[in-house]
């Protein structure tokens, strides 16, 4: 038997507290709206970034005939 959806619980991400993960959470994943203001004052503040992989070689346009 699965779990009905109303029932889920995810952690929170910022400070691990189960929350209801439905539509009447308005601040999922967050378990309230300060939890999820602080993780956008991280973003805002660049403590969290999306990992761009290196590259080694440069772009280089491709040459076409006028």
């Amino acid at each position: 038997m699965t779990t009905p959806p109303s029932s889920l619980l995810v952690a929170c991400p910022h400070c691990g507290k189960a929350s209801p993960w439905n539509s009447r959470n308005a601040y999922r994943p967050f378990c309230c709206e300060r939890c999820k203001m602080i993780d956008l004052g991280q973003w805002a503040d660049e403590a969290f970034r999306v990992a761009v992989p290196d590259t080694e070689q440069e772009f280089t346009p491709p040459n076409y005939p006028n």
